[in-house]
């Protein structure tokens, strides 16, 4: 008996520390679109564009937005944003995950606005 229970609380743990990933994934969008997206200085391609990184919670991206006729927009987002239940799991029997505990949300979008505005 004691040995189901040790080979399935093991199973369980090794099975959340697999799924609680410390990455974490946003679709940036801009509106008008195909603008010119940095993160932190770092040319990241045109909007849209999908960004993930596994940074630890409370870090801050600073973004820029550039595109021909608009002014550009600078801003930032956080990894705050959204709880990840798989790492507050994880978290439980390995202190470590609760570094990522955080997430960003899914999605945002940007709004430029035009120089003859």
């Amino acid at each position: 008996m004691k040995n189901l229970l040790l080979k399935t609380t093991s199973i369980l743990l090794i099975a959340v520390l697999l799924f609680s990933s410390c990455a974490s994934t946003t679709v940036i969008q801009s509106y008008p679109s195909d603008a010119k997206l940095y993160i932190n200085g770092e040319y990241m391609g045109n909007t849209p564009v999908t960004y993930t990184d596994k940074k630890i919670v409370a870090s801050t991206n600073l973004v820029t937005l550039e595109k021909e006729g608009y002014y550009p927009l600078y801003t930032a987002f956080s990894r705050d944003e959204e709880l990840d239940v798989g790492a507050l799991i994880g978290g439980l029997f390995v202190l470590v995950p609760f570094l990522w505990i955080m997430k960003y949300k899914p999605n945002r979008t940007f709004e430029l606005k035009p120089t003859d505005y």
